[in-house]
């Protein structure tokens, strides 16, 4: 991101973005990475290893945004780092290399042009994920040298870089709905020569031209799997994304494998963090409760529940279906969870056995009873789900009997979306 020029047409164009920091800093700086991410217990040795230690972070992403702002605040205020700026470059070089996601286009901006500094208003349309998720994504699909991949919605790329890598040249492509940010990631992937595709369009309908794949990875959430995907997926292939619902609280990651002899079977798994939700989708805040949380004394009252811990994945992924409408707030002191279409929250302490309620749900009451059932069902970590329906309804359940958890996933024709 030197100086932006305009070409013959007229037409804004960075220069291509300066070495920045000096080779051997950016060596250190990978090397650093890859073993906080091994001593963490994220990274093990293999292909996706040896991708990270290769790939240029520095060229990936040559510019960031930061929030200046704290939570709350609007217009939101937002600094751009550039790489290849003497003042900038050692905070952003640590930004980079961080377990962080990593901010990079506003309100679906051009990306060529873009001026360092202090920035205001507009919100994250693209971002780099946090390293550990894409590493474990990467690592779970066991990608391999000679596969033919399909990336959905590859943002600026850096998942997609990885996986190329991997793959081989000719056998991995992207398809990304953003124009700005595709012509982005193709830039880069040429620079930095590694044969890879992104083809602009809907990367819900995948890319039948190259179909069929042995490794689909979705970076964007989806309510249920898109027919097109499963239709894509190889003999022998593995597809994953995350699932998402109206909640960001308690995202769920789906593995679909294709058998040798064509044989379709899906498990999904409550996970910490998931992808972000297609464009448009409309995520519950407890944001805007937090004050009326301190100020509303409620009713206390009883409960047998324990708040649950935070990994508990397969009980919050339940929650997430089976008491929709929730959404936690991981900031407050004590586990707080609000339904805000109903105005209604619970506040649960730890430590003495009580719960505060307001408002007309009782939320504390709908997971004292989910809880039940989840141990009843034998506290599921993992759900089978079955994509067979010929009507496309996807239905999920913890396993046989008449204990089981089970609901069906929301269609693609009923997700609330806005426009872009």
């Amino acid at each position: 991101m030197t100086q932006p020029t305009t070409d013959s047409k007229g037409v804004c164009r960075a220069a291509p973005p300066a070495r920045g920091a000096p080779y051997a800093q950016t060596t250190a700086a990978r090397a650093a990475m890859v073993a906080r991410l091994e001593e963490a217990g994220h990274l093990h040795p293999g292909p996706v290893r040896e991708a990270l230690l290769a790939l240029p972070r520095e060229v990936l992403l040559p510019h960031a945004y930061v929030r200046v702002s704290g939570p709350g605040v609007d217009p939101i205020e937002w600094r751009l780092l550039d790489g290849s700026h003497p003042d900038d470059r050692k905070e952003w070089l640590d930004l980079i290399h961080s377990d962080d996601s990593v901010l990079l286009q506003r309100d679906g901006e051009p990306l060529d042009c873009l001026t360092r500094g202090p920035v205001t208003g507009g919100h994250m349309t693209s971002m780099a994920s946090y390293t550990p998720a894409t590493v474990e994504a990467l690592q779970t699909l066991e990608l391999e040298a000679g596969h033919s991949y399909l990336e959905l919605g590859p943002g600026p790329g850096v998942s997609f870089a990885l996986a190329a890598t991997v793959t081989g040249p000719g056998l991995a492509t992207a398809v990304e709905r953003d124009s700005h940010m595709a012509g982005f990631a193709q830039r880069i992937m040429d620079r930095l020569g590694i044969g890879a595709m992104v083809v602009e369009g809907d990367a819900l309908e995948g890319h039948e031209a190259r179909a069929p794949y042995l490794r689909i990875h979705s970076g964007i959430g989806v309510p249920c799997v898109p027919r097109a995907w499963v239709e894509q997926l190889a003999l022998g292939g593995r597809l994953l994304t995350t699932l998402v619902t109206r909640t960001p609280s308690w995202p769920g990651q789906l593995l679909v494998n294709r058998s040798p002899a064509g044989r379709v079977e899906a498990m999904l798994r409550g996970r910490p963090r998931g992808y972000r939700p297609l464009l448009g989708y409309r995520w519950l805040s407890a944001l805007d409760h937090r004050a009326r949380i301190k100020a509303v004394t409620g009713t206390a009252r009883t409960t047998r529940l324990t708040p649950p811990p935070d990994d508990a994945y397969g009980f919050w992924l339940a929650a997430a279906y089976l008491a929709p409408g929730l959404v936690r707030d991981f900031q407050a002191e004590t586990m707080t969870i609000v339904a805000p279409g109903d105005d209604s929250w619970a506040v649960a302490d730890p430590n003495d056995g009580t719960v505060r309620i307001h408002g007309p749900r009782d939320v504390w009451a709908e997971l004292e009873a989910l809880h039940a059932r989840w141990e009843q069902a034998g506290r599921p970590d993992t759900y089978q789900v079955d994509l067979s329906d010929a009507a496309g309804i996807q239905h999920v359940t913890s396993g046989p009997g008449p204990g089981a958890l089970s609901w069906a996933l929301p269609t693609l024709a009923t997700v609330p979306r806005q426009a872009p």
